[in-house]
């Protein structure tokens, strides 16, 4: 009899420790503390940077290590930011994102490999216009901190690296020299940090 409560009692625990472990937790952007950026080079000497004002995002994962973490972004095409109105203007056209036809840009991610450390391979699908490809981002885990109210709030930095012709982002005019004014390669750096989801 002793035997078989002890085997209900262990199974008992490992089941609360199976459900508490599997516990999904959703968290959201502390915007406040986070960005999407990117920067191409422009007549091939010089760097622009620019960013998305306006983006929304979520993960959820049951892992302590977010290994299991299934992340999504839409960034609002109509905040881009270059710091220059006309620039901005041009890149809204159809030259390039087009924003009253495809208003946003979305990323679903597929998988959130570790890799050794911090060091994390962040794979999903990202959709510029009508166009979905998959793309790979190398991500640095910042790690885990309360703030003094009491928040926990998680970090991470991901970075990657697009083709825009890939995307029919396609203006595109030649230096004297035959260089592009504007690069084809678009490097993406996201600075995020979470918090979770208030029930």
């Amino acid at each position: 009899m002793k035997n078989i409560n002890r085997f209900f009692f262990t199974a008992g625990f490992a089941l609360i420790l199976s459900q508490v472990s599997s516990a999904q937790t959703k968290w959201n952007p502390d915007y406040a503390h986070s960005s999407i950026k990117f920067t191409t080079t422009h007549l091939v000497i010089s760097e622009v940077e620019g960013s998305f004002k306006s983006f929304n995002g979520s993960m959820e994962a049951s892992k302590s290590d977010f290994t299991d973490a299934k992340i999504n972004f839409t960034a609002d095409v109509s905040s881009i930011n270059t710091d220059n109105e006309k620039r901005d203007g041009h890149l809204k056209s159809d030259d390039f994102f087009n924003a009253e036809k495809y208003p946003k840009i979305t990323f679903k991610s597929k998988s959130f490999k570790k890799i050794k450390d911090n060091k994390y391979q962040l794979k999903g699908e990202l959709t510029i216009r009508d166009v979905t490809k998959p793309v790979t981002f190398d991500v640095t885990y910042g790690g885990t901190a309360k703030d003094p109210w009491g928040n926990t709030h998680v970090a991470f930095k991901a970075t990657t690296k697009i083709n825009r012709f890939d995307y029919n982002l396609k203006w595109n005019t030649l230096t004297e020299a035959g260089g592009a004014v504007v690069g084809k390669d678009i490097e993406v750096k996201v600075n995020i940090e979470f918090l979770p989801e208030k029930k």
